[in-house]
This record gives structure tokens, C-alpha cells and sequence, in this order.
């Protein structure tokens, strides 16, 4: 290995030589403006601690349609039916490390400390962090055979305008089943999708509104009167997602809207709501041009986290053959679940849409 001296480690001559104003400096790691997966998913309400070697949960897929009219004395007919089946996903692991070499910390010292060096490893290491989920959230496997990618909402909610609109949302390209079980067979596992039409003119607009409210009926799905169960996840929580070439076009119509709007020629910016709940922008949908609009339900879609393996932070440790060395890990065992396909939507311009957003 290389002998490395001070002047060649890049963080330690940035933060002890110059005078850049004590303790602080400016962050311009991402070009991302907000990582909304990582602040979504941190949500108490919205995370889930489980165990096992796998991750899995009952659906109950029809009834046996026993109820019938029947007349005085007529012979009881019974007819019992298997309706119950189990979907399984795999734990995923997500790791992140920084170090730091001894002699750094001896020169990062005062009365030349600048910043603490230490806490630009880690917010490095954090970064990265946040970097990876927000694509690995929205994006999805290769294929199958992809034994490390979490399942992220590509996966779950699934375009399929060439089919119509409606529950046509089945298994992503380069699979046949969603959680061990195929949406062809089960057509009760599958999510709300629809083709809108491009957002050039006011007409385009609404089509995609119409659709856009068409699917949030059609999947609010209640429970049905005497039915004793204990469901997973919680009650509907409802948020949507988009680009910002849909939000910009929404904004507007909000402005034309209202002629009541003084000297503010942006009045409506940020204000754009849907059905009482406020659109979130996500820059990462910005590299799609398929101008995705999702309805994520959060009583049914959220992270679950192997119990005790949620940002475990291990060290600082020796590393191995380098004893000035200090290395820190950062582990997480996870992946994201949707209990319930049919209550979430996707509507996009392009009949295979996702296949722009990239796999995350």
C-alpha cells in the first residue's frame, strides 16, 4: 500500500489550513433537493419492526359465495372453500462505513481545528445513505434474480396502460409474481393503473385529473360490515406523489383558478392539494418523462425493519492490518412492504411507464 502523508488527505488539508469560520461549513453533496424517501420512511407511524428469516402475512382472496335465497325446510348445502394465502418478501442489507486514521484526529485538533473531521466522515457516510434509498425506494429489481435491490415502489405499484385503466397494475417486467404470488391468478393482487395523455394543453390537464380522481375512489377500499378481522398496516393514509412537470401544471391551473390572487405571481406555489391532502414534489421523479402521478397509502405500504438491525452503528473498530485505522459501520436489514396492492395507484403519460425512472 501507498505511503500516505497529511498533505495528500484532501478533508484533513481542507478543514485545518484555511480559515473558513470555526465549526461550520456548507453541504453540497446532492444534486437532489429533497430526499423525500428518507423522510417518509423515518416516520414512527410508518415504520415496522419484524424478525424471522423472511417477511410475510396472510391475504384472504375471495369467499365461497355461500349466501343464497332459500325456502321453508330447505336441506342445508355446505360449501367450504380454501380462500387464505401467504406472500413472503426477503430481508434486504444496506451498509454504509467511513474511517478515520489516528494521526488525523492529532492534527484536526485546536487551536487549528476548523470542523471536527470525525463528523464529516459520518455526515458523508449519512449522505451516501440517503443518496442510495431515495433510488432504491422509487425504482425496483432487475429481475428476480436480483438478490440484493430492496423492493422499492416500482415493484409494488406497477404500470400497465396498454391494458386499460383500471386494476392492471400485475407484476414488473422481468417478473411473474409479486411477493410469491402471481396477480394472473390472483387478480385481487393487483394495483390501480391508468394512462393519462400528455400534459401539453388545460384539456390534457383534466383527463389526468379525472383519472387521477377515478383512482382514488376506486381504491379506497372500507372494511365490509360484520367482518371480524385484525388487519395489517392501519387506516388509509393517503400521499401523492409527482414530478415537478405535473406540479408546475397543477400550480397554474390553481392560479387561473383564482382572480383574488394581489401582487404575488406565484401565490400558489407549494399550496397545490389533492382530495385534502397536499402534493409532495420528488425531484428523483424528475428523471422520468413519463410524468408519473403515485397514490401511496401508508396504512398499507411502509419499511420494515429486522428488529435491533435499524442504522446499528458498529464501532470505531481497529481495521484489519491497518492498527491507526478506526473504521465505523452503519448496517440496516430491510425492505419495503405493501400489504395491499389495490389500495395504492400509479397514472403516467406512457403505456410502460417506469421503464425511464431507471431501477433505482
Amino acid at each position: 500500500m501507498a505511503t500516505i502523508q497529511a498533505d495528500a488527505i484532501k478533508d484533513l488539508i481542507t478543514t485545518t489550513q484555511r480559515e473558513l469560520g470555526e465549526l461550520k461549513f456548507t453541504e453540497l453533496v446532492s444534486d437532489i433537493q429533497e430526499h423525500v424517501a428518507m423522510s417518509e420512511l423515518l416516520k414512527k407511524n410508518r415504520v415496522t419492526f419484524d424478525s424471522g428469516t423472511a417477511i410475510q402475512w396472510n391475504l384472504m382472496m375471495g369467499h365461497s359465495q355461500a349466501a343464497k335465497e332459500v325456502g321453508l325446510f330447505e336441506v342445508d348445502s355446505l360449501d367450504i372453500q380454501d380462500q387464505m394465502v401467504t406472500a413472503n418478501i426477503p430481508w434486504r442489507h444496506v451498509t454504509v462505513n467511513y474511517a478515520i486514521e489516528r494521526r488525523e484526529l492529532a492534527m484536526n485538533r485546536e487551536p487549528r481545528r476548523l470542523v471536527e473531521l470525525i463528523k464529516i466522515r459520518r455526515s458523508d457516510a449519512m449522505a451516501s445513505m440517503a443518496e442510495l434509498m431515495e433510488g432504491r425506494f422509487w425504482g425496483r429489481p432487475a429481475t428476480s434474480d436480483d438478490n440484493k435491490r430492496v423492493f422499492g415502489v416500482n415493484y409494488w405499484v406497477v404500470h400497465n396502460g396498454s391494458s386499460g385503466d383500471g386494476f392492471t397494475g400485475k407484476a414488473a417486467t422481468g417478473f411473474t409474481s409479486v411477493a410469491g404470488l402471481n396477480p394472473d391468478t390472483y387478480n385481487r393482487w393487483r394495483n390501480w393503473s391508468a394512462q393519462t395523455t400528455a400534459l401539453a394543453s388545460d384539456t390534457n390537464l383534466n383527463d389526468t385529473v379525472l383519472k387521477w380522481r377515478e383512482a382514488a375512489v376506486k381504491t379506497n377500499f372500507k372494511p365490509i360490515p360484520g367482518v371480524t378481522n385484525t388487519p395489517y398496516g392501519s387506516a388509509n393514509a393517503m400521499g401523492y406523489y409527482t414530478n415537478y412537470a405535473v406540479l408546475a401544471k397543477l400550480e397554474t391551473r390553481l392560479e387561473n383558478q383564482n382572480d383574488n390572487l394581489g401582487n404575488d405571481i406565484a401565490a400558489k406555489d407549494g399550496k397545490v392539494v389533492f382530495r385534502g391532502v397536499p402534493v409532495t414534489y420528488v425531484p428523483y421523479l424528475d428523471k422520468s418523462a413519463d410524468n408519473p402521478i403515485f397514490g401511496l397509502n401508508w396504512g398499507k405500504f411502509r419499511p420494515v425493519f429486522l428488529s435491533g438491525e435499524f442504522m446499528r452503528e458498529m464501532g470505531p473498530e481497529t481495521a484489519p492490518n491497518q492498527h491507526t485505522t478506526y473504521v465505523t459501520h452503519v448496517d440496516t436489514t430491510l425492505n419495503f412492504l405493501c400489504y395491499d396492492r389495490r389500495r395504492n395507484f400509479v397514472l403516467s403519460s406512457n403505456a410502460t411507464a417506469g421503464s425511464d425512472l431507471g431501477l433505482g
